[in-house]
């Protein structure tokens, strides 16, 4: 955040007029070869923050199995009940199945307001050793929408 704030100040001493667009609190870390990270607000965050969550827990594999080395993931997602808009997400998973790339999908949808129905609509890459037809966050979405 501070290097992005810096950027912005040094913009506006040389006469520009950028404003700071704020942070969703995405992060990850890296343990031995796990990585878990977040994006947005938890459930709980949510609560207090004056939303109704709806979340859901998804568990997949980061691509086809019938590819060798896949591998779990963990991933929840948070949303309004009344709005539907992605409110959060957090996922976990080995260093290689990419939980820090595709949680900045979550960062990119959370940061435009998209609804979950709006969500699968993402052109996502797909090829069977890397992926699925339908992204693992997309599926987690998907599993949130069943509880609407």
């Amino acid at each position: 955040m501070a290097h992005k704030q810096g950027r912005i100040a040094g913009e506006n001493a040389v006469g520009g007029n950028k404003e700071f667009a704020g942070t969703l609190g995405t992060q990850s870390l890296k343990i031995f070869d796990k990585v878990i990270t977040r994006t947005g607000l938890s459930e709980s965050e949510a609560t207090k923050a004056g939303f109704q969550p709806v979340s859901a827990d998804f568990e997949t594999w980061d691509h086809k199995v019938y590819y060798p080395a896949a591998e779990k993931l963990y991933i929840r997602v948070t949303a309004d009940k009344e709005t539907k808009k992605i409110l959060g997400a957090q996922m976990l998973g080995t260093y290689k199945t990419e939980v820090s790339k595709r949680i900045d999908i979550f960062a990119v949808a959370i940061y435009h307001e998209m609804k979950i129905n709006e969500f699968s609509d993402y052109d996502l890459s797909y090829t069977p050793p890397l992926s699925s037809p339908w992204d693992p966050v997309q599926m987690a979405v998907q599993n949130l929408a069943k509880k609407y």
